[in-house]
């Protein structure tokens, strides 16, 4: 760390461009076995289906209200993206975000029986800090909707909401009852995953990072273009090989897929993280 934050050292980097960005499913908290912003939408599927079964207006919704997961498995992705677009929509962002809050709050994982929250990982919180102390502007970078992350990424990993870049719908700008709010309306902006991450850090920071954290080959494009630029720059991936404690799985996981990210990590100087070698502790909300 000293060769980029001593100002002596020929590889320093002013605190400006001390850019860190890091995935947030797999990477900071768990991701097994669906993403957990999926948890939430046929949550609140459920609750809007029980209000207005009309919404139901597919094979794929009817199967996620009734927790049928393996036929929503079987839809692919267009059947998820199907289901979040309707569970997040008509709600202005303030709403949403507000009952994002709201759910982390009190939903418990399916299986862990735990929080969400208290499933971030311990040993990357405390990389965050460090990070932080160290002059680094942190950042989340995630395949996961923006306004769904803005709802709990301060609270939980110290990172200020207009630092997240995410996957985004669409939305639309609205005066009710006199309130100027912007509305989230059914339908995709952006997808932040693989080429479009680098594509959102140019975006929205305008600086190449000099620290990428990752975990699947969803990150492959934004560790690769992080770590070809000039200077000193570290690449990360957290390599899910705990079966006891978490969940091992990489080449054949039909979420957090590992496998171009493996073979190529040692070659192009990525670190290459062990959880089950590595890690005394995983989650923060618990001994393990």
């Amino acid at each position: 760390m000293n060769e980029v934050t001593d100002p002596t050292s020929e590889t320093y980097v002013t605190p400006a461009d001390r850019i860190a960005v890091f995935d947030n499913d797999g990477t900071l908290w768990s991701e097994q076995p669906v993403y957990f912003q999926l948890f939430y939408a046929l949550d609140r599927l459920k609750e809007m289906a029980a209000k207005d079964p009309s919404i139901l207006s597919s094979d794929v919704l009817k199967a996620a209200a009734a927790g049928d997961m393996e036929t929503v498995a079987k839809a692919g992705e267009d059947g998820l993206l199907e289901i979040v677009m309707v569970s997040h929509s008509d709600l202005s962002v303030q709403e949403f975000q507000a009952d994002v809050a709201s759910w982390i709050e009190t939903a418990r994982h399916p299986t862990k029986d735990l929080a969400y929250t208290d499933m971030t990982y311990q040993p990357m919180l405390e990389l965050l800090r460090y990070l932080r102390d160290e002059g680094f502007e942190t950042y989340l970078v995630s395949g996961g909707g923006i306004h769904f992350m803005r709802a709990f990424v301060e609270e939980a990993y110290g990172v200020p909401p207009n630092n997240v870049i995410g996957s985004a719908g669409k939305t639309r700008y609205e005066v009710v009852d006199g309130v100027p709010t912007i509305i989230k309306d059914p339908g995709i902006a952006f997808i932040d995953d693989k080429a479009g991450k680098p594509i959102g850090i140019d975006s929205k920071i305008g600086k190449r990072p000099i620290f990428v954290g990752g975990n699947s080959d969803g990150d492959f494009e934004m560790l690769e273009w992080a770590t070809a630029g000039e200077g000193p720059s570290l690449g990360l991936i957290v390599h899910h090989t705990d079966g006891e404690r978490e969940w091992a799985y990489d080449r054949d996981s039909h979420v957090g897929k590992l496998v171009r990210g493996l073979d190529e990590a040692e070659a192009r100087g990525w670190l290459l993280v062990d959880m089950a070698e590595d890690w005394k502790r995983i989650w923060s909300g618990t001994g393990n």
